[in-house]
C-alpha cells in the first residue's frame, strides 16, 4: 500500500446478504463478513465493502485512501481548508477518518493498526 493512493471504496447496502448475492452472482466477486453490518469484498479490480444503512443512499460511494500516519495528514488536511467530518476512529485491522474537501465531497483516509 502506498500513502495518498485511493485504496478501498466503500457502498452502502440495505440488505448485505441481498447485496453479496448479486455482486456475487453478476460478477464473480468475493465477501468476508465482519460483524452484522459489514462485508467487505474483492475479486472486482478494487478492494472494498458495504456498510449497512437503513438510512436513505443518496451518495452511496466514499473513497478511501491510505495513509501511514493520520494524524499527520489529518493536520495537513485542516490545515488546506478541509473539514473532517468523522474523526479517528478504531475498526477491526485499523483506525480511519472522514473529511470534507473544499468543493464538499467526503472521503475517508485509514491506515493498518499496529
Amino acid at each position: 500500500m502506498k500513502d495518498n493512493h485511493i485504496n478501498y471504496i466503500e457502498l452502502k447496502a440495505k440488505d448485505l446478504e441481498a447485496i453479496k448475492h448479486f455482486y456475487s452472482d453478476a460478477f464473480g466477486w468475493t465477501f468476508t463478513d465482519y460483524g452484522p453490518t459489514y462485508t467487505a469484498f474483492t475479486n472486482s479490480g478494487l478492494e472494498g465493502g458495504f456498510e449497512k444503512t437503513d438510512r436513505p443512499i443518496i451518495h452511496g460511494a466514499l473513497v478511501v485512501l491510505y495513509h501511514n500516519q493520520l494524524e499527520i495528514i489529518k493536520q495537513k488536511i485542516i490545515a488546506l481548508g478541509g473539514k473532517i467530518s468523522v474523526d479517528i476512529f478504531s475498526f477491526p485491522g485499523g483506525k480511519r477518518f472522514h473529511f470534507i474537501d473544499p468543493s464538499g465531497n467526503e472521503l475517508a483516509i485509514w491506515c493498518k493498526a499496529n
